[in-house]
């Protein structure tokens, strides 16, 4: 009994430590990395239907991103797409379709994975919108799991793996039971960005649509 007894005080320790890590880590992030720059594979499985094996589609391309509330997606494989977030506007532009999206950024990104990377200036305004807590260790990473407390949006939770002060990894699940995975690759911590990395110009004959 004693034996058991300090096995499972022991697995208490590490997991509690572990856990405090991936808080440690996200607190450094936020303090420390006021701006990045990462290539980026994403992941995006679709939950099974009838019976039916779930569906996986995987897209490729760069990520930039200047504290606070300044971010750029840039997908380039299959489809190129771009998002961006200046400040006041976020920006979305399909080149297939030739169509931009324009909405309020405060209106837009207040409880999405954005924020937990990019929007929030401190961890207490980040804790305004997101229940914080330590994960698991698991791939060599410190995670940290953010839910939002806004139950009026489509996100369920998502997960932050860090290694160091390095972002490496998102897991977002939304509410319809669809989960993305990020994977961060080549990062760079608090490079020197241009004056006009998100700075967004409309495409020649692109439709707008405001939101």
């Amino acid at each position: 009994m004693k034996k058991l007894l300090a096995v499972v005080v022991g697995w208490s320790l590490v997991a509690g430590s572990a856990w405090a890590g991936g808080m440690e880590s996200l607190e450094a992030f936020v303090k420390g990395v006021k701006s990045g720059r990462a290539e980026f594979t994403q992941t995006v499985t679709s939950p099974s239907k009838d019976g039916a094996p779930p569906r996986s589609k995987t897209s490729t391309g760069t990520f930039e991103f200047q504290r606070p509330g300044k971010f750029k997606f840039d997908y380039q494989k299959p489809f190129a797409q771009v998002i961006v977030a200046d400040g006041k506007t976020l920006w979305l532009y399909d080149a297939d379709l030739n169509q931009v999206t324009q909405r309020a950024q405060a209106q837009a990104l207040g409880s999405t994975p954005a924020a937990v990377i990019a929007s929030a200036p401190d961890l207490r305004a980040l804790q305004a919108d997101f229940t914080l807590e330590g994960a698991p260790a698991q791939d060599g990473l410190e995670w940290v799991k953010a839910t939002p407390k806004s139950k009026d949006g489509q996100l369920q939770s998502v997960l932050v793996g860090f290694d160091g002060q390095s972002l490496s990894a998102l897991e977002i699940l939304d509410s319809f039971g669809q989960r993305s995975v990020l994977k961060f690759s080549k990062v760079e911590v608090n490079p020197a960005l241009p004056a006009d990395t998100f700075n967004f110009k409309v495409p020649k004959g692109a439709d707008v649509l405001k939101q």
